[in-house]
């Protein structure tokens, strides 16, 4: 008699320890017309629970065919649009024109190095912790969120930093630093993550300086989403599969539509793979600042992936006010020679008034670097 009622107990026990970690009913999303949420929950795009972080109903996540470096961070990117306020108008160009009531969200983690909650790998996986719609919170360490939500007034930019117990993250509006350790084969390094303030996350995202919109989306277009996905029901093309949620109007069949190559820190290439992947890399690293529309448009180097090749895309391009960024070098891209090229030394730097981008790493990209240097060591003809 006794042993059953052990037994039993011990069964109670395990059912409420596995109820305990059950992930949470998918939240459902909110559109918050003004104002500015102090914590992320509030938002319903994300939940946390049971050592599991997973999306909100109908939010749906994507990546980009060649991401933004930041620090070596994985990012879950997410989109939501109300039921109500109909599909993004699609641009071949352009960020995709959201409604109103569009709600993105990037989530920065790192994979967990153990040894202690600061210790964290250094890899360029990008999702590799995402699967099924959710996340284990015990393989990653969350950084922050920041959310990018369409007002009647415009796009407004929020950043929000996780707890340490991973169970919220709060609005900080300031931004902050958080120290880290970068743990990989070659050893360890110490790493001051930047959380950007509300002003470098509007500054960053308005990609064009001469229509007054001001922020606006910037990974969401056309050649940097046509790409596939591995969705929960199987993998599907990023522009096909929205066109057919209803989550996109005007869209051509994927194979119309601009394509970026897709790179994710594998070894340079060669050929016409070598060129398209850095283009690619510059497009989406770079881009936003540098074009004829963005705040560098006084630069002369512009650095979108379908820019001619000639003095615009840096070559034998003399720099403009570039002060001791130029590194003593005369061009920004010398053909057959990147340890001349100003563009490498600035994508080398860790120096605050040398570095380039200026903002969003506190570490070079050593993949990203070796690409485009073996990019331009690729090119033919000098400067004379």
């Amino acid at each position: 008699m006794i042993r059953s009622l052990l037994a039993s107990l011990c069964l109670l026990c395990l059912l409420c320890a596995c109820a305990q970690e059950a992930p949470p009913e998918p939240p459902t999303p909110t559109f918050v017309p003004d104002g500015r949420p102090e914590a992320l929950s509030d938002w319903g795009q994300l939940a946390v629970g049971g050592g599991t972080l997973v999306l909100g109903e109908a939010v749906t996540p994507y990546h980009l065919a060649t991401a933004l470096f930041t620090d070596y961070a994985q990012k879950l990117r997410t989109v939501w649009i109300p039921a109500d306020a109909g599909p993004a108008g699609y641009d071949p160009e352009g960020a995709f024109d959201f409604p109103v009531g569009t709600v993105i969200t990037k989530t920065f983690y790192y994979p967990r190095a153990g040894g202690g909650f600061e210790r964290v790998l250094k890899s360029n996986d990008g999702m590799a912790h995402y699967a099924d719609r959710q996340i284990d919170l015990d393989a990653v360490r969350l950084i922050e969120t920041r959310v990018l939500v369409h007002r009647e007034t415009g796009w407004e930019t929020l950043p929000y930093v996780w707890n340490a117990e991973q169970t919220e993250a709060y609005l900080t509006r300031a931004g902050a630093f958080v120290d880290l350790t970068l743990v990989s084969d070659a050893g360890e390094e110490a790493l001051g993550y930047m959380v950007p303030n509300v002003n470098q996350c509007a500054g960053c995202h308005e990609t064009d300086t001469t229509d007054g919109i001001g922020a606006r989306p910037i990974g969401p277009r056309a050649r940097h989403m046509n790409t596939d996905f591995e969705y929960f029901d199987g993998v599907a093309n990023q522009i096909d599969h929205w066109s057919e949620q209803g989550l996109l109007r005007g869209a051509p069949p994927a194979q119309a539509a601009p394509r970026n190559a897709s790179w994710h820190g594998e070894p340079p290439l060669i050929g016409a793979a070598l060129d398209a992947a850095a283009r690619a890399y510059l497009d989406i690293n770079c881009s936003h600042c540098h074009s004829r529309t963005g705040p560098a448009d006084t630069s002369g180097l512009y650095l979108e992936a379908d820019e001619p090749v000639g003095p615009h895309l840096g070559v034998c391009k003399l720099p403009i006010a570039a002060g001791r960024g130029t590194g003593d070098r005369r061009y920004d891209i010398v053909p057959g020679a990147s340890e001349e090229s100003i563009l490498t030394h600035r994508l080398a730097s860790v120096q605050s008034d040398v570095m380039m981008p200026e903002l969003g790493r506190a570490l070079d990209h050593e993949e990203g670097v070796a690409l485009i240097a073996a990019w331009i060591d690729a090119m033919s003809g000098g400067c004379g």
